[in-house]
């Protein structure tokens, strides 16, 4: 397969192809997050509860994570700018929709689906597109840091730049825009390249699509009835266990008979890019989870209002801006391992600070615990991207973005249904201290997955896998 390499350099390449890309992820992030604060306004308008739009925003997540891994290879087989584009166009018509929503039937199909699946089919192409066209080590680190700044950004701003339009010209107004957003990039994608063409001798395994997808429907669905049944919830989280392993296995039987499988397992067996992985899985499910927990408690037992929720959150994107911002130095002063695992140790003592200042009747209580859990997630965000991307060579970035981005919405996901099943089953101080208790839980399991990586040097030079991997 013949490659191009369109600019002259790396330089040339941020100012044509960083700003379209970065800002997808952005209105991607956004969209996970500024619901939290329309909660009430959203519940009140369309006659639904905070159990409803709960729904609506964890199948938003999940549509994302089920879709990321078949929109990974579909971006190989179309083409990535294609699939780019494409998705934007159906994002787009996802957010005009919402914002017309009647009721929560039009929402679900407007943000919870289209969104979702619009937002599979771009996210993949956005970090193939820069891992092929950021060849050296230190570029691409650059340049994975201002998509993980505004990844972060876009969740952590979303209450606050969602709280601000909701207040000032209510809620539907978000969802446009979000619609004058994605016009602004696809203009601006104009100018991104596509370095390798479509290859349209590969296959698509739709079996295996949907398997997957229908796994980790089942597998969230049944955190998410928890609420009204346990029982139920047990039998649909194990079932969709069972179509999972179910998955793997016709995975592995379509390798050995010579076929292209939708996910191949010989991604599970790089440790590295294994251990990366649960580290984005858990950084995202503790985000997304003190997101939408704190949000519901502020709104609906001390009855801030949007604006009111989204000026505490700024805490969360200080925090975040800040060490994002300094990635790249903290990069080339201390090992990616070392970052990730004092991001998690940041984050969850962030955590530790709002349980402590939840009784607080002050406005500001939460603001140092948001703070730490932002600059904890900024700082470790780009290293866990960094270390499973470069953990294979460009052949292969197709099957591990979409993986690692199918990792890291199902950590969403899985954050948003766990912290806020907790928090609707007894919407009160106990519950909100239980909700973030479960999200401290799952940054003790990144910090250990963290602490297993591989050493690697310090400021010198990148690991091994990284310097195997530049093109």
């Amino acid at each position: 397969m013949t490659r191009t390499v369109p600019f002259r350099s790396a330089a040339e390449a941020r100012r044509h192809v960083l700003p379209p890309l970065a800002l997808a992820q952005f209105v991607c992030s956004f969209a996970g997050s500024n619901m939290n604060v329309m909660i009430s306004d959203i519940s009140r308008d369309l006659d639904t509860t905070t159990h409803g739009v709960q729904v609506v925003i964890t199948v938003f997540l999940l549509v994302m994570a089920a879709l990321m891994i078949p929109g990974g290879r579909l971006a190989d087989l179309h083409g990535r700018k294609r699939c780019l584009v494409a998705g934007l166009l159906v994002y787009g018509t996802g957010t005009l929709l919402s914002a017309l929503a009647p009721g929560l039937g039009v929402l679900l199909l407007g943000y919870s689906l289209l969104e979702g699946v619009g937002t599979a089919l771009l996210i993949p192409p956005v970090y193939i597109l820069t891992t092929l066209l950021f060849t050296e080590v230190a570029s691409r680190a650059r340049a994975f840091g201002t998509i993980m700044a505004m990844a972060g950004c876009g969740a952590a701003a979303g209450p606050l730049l969602g709280g601000l339009i909701a207040s000032a010209l209510g809620w539907r107004a978000a969802f446009l825009f979000q619609t004058l957003l994605v016009v602004v990039i696809v203009v601006l994608a104009r100018r991104v390249p596509d370095p390798l063409p479509p290859d349209p001798a590969l296959s698509f395994d739709t079996r295996g699509a949907v398997l997957s997808a229908l796994g980790l429907c089942l597998v969230v669905t049944g955190i998410l009835a928890t609420a009204q049944n346990a029982w139920a919830a047990l039998a649909l989280f194990c079932l969709g266990a069972l179509v999972l392993a179910w998955f793997l296995r016709s995975q592995r039987e379509r390798e050995r008979r010579g076929g292209q499988p939708l996910l191949s397992t010989s991604l599970f067996r790089n440790r590295v890019s294994d251990l990366g992985l649960v580290t984005q899985g858990t950084q995202w499910m503790m985000l997304m989870g003190v997101s939408f927990t704190a949000a519901a408690y502020l709104q609906v037992v001390r009855g801030y209002s949007s604006i009111g929720t989204g000026v505490v959150f700024t805490a969360a994107t200080v925090g975040l801006l800040t060490t994002s911002l300094a990635a790249q130095r903290l990069a080339r002063r201390r090992p990616q391992r070392t970052l990730i695992m004092a991001g998690f140790a940041v984050t969850v003592a962030g955590i530790g600070v709002l349980l402590l200042t939840g009784g607080a009747r002050g406005a500001w209580a939460a603001t140092p615990g948001l703070f730490l859990i932002g600059a904890g997630l900024g700082g470790m965000l780009t290293p866990s991207v960094n270390v499973v991307q470069s953990a294979f060579d460009e052949s292969r970035q197709g099957e591990i973005s979409g993986l690692s981005r199918s990792v890291s919405n199902l950590g969403s996901s899985l954050g948003t249904a766990v912290a806020g099943t907790i928090l609707v089953i007894g919407l009160d101080s106990r519950a909100y201290a239980t909700a973030l208790a479960a999200t401290a839980l799952a940054g003790a399991v990144g910090f250990t997955a963290a602490a297993l990586l591989p050493r690697t040097p310090a400021p010198g030079g990148p690991p091994a896998s990284q310097k195997s991997s530049a093109p």
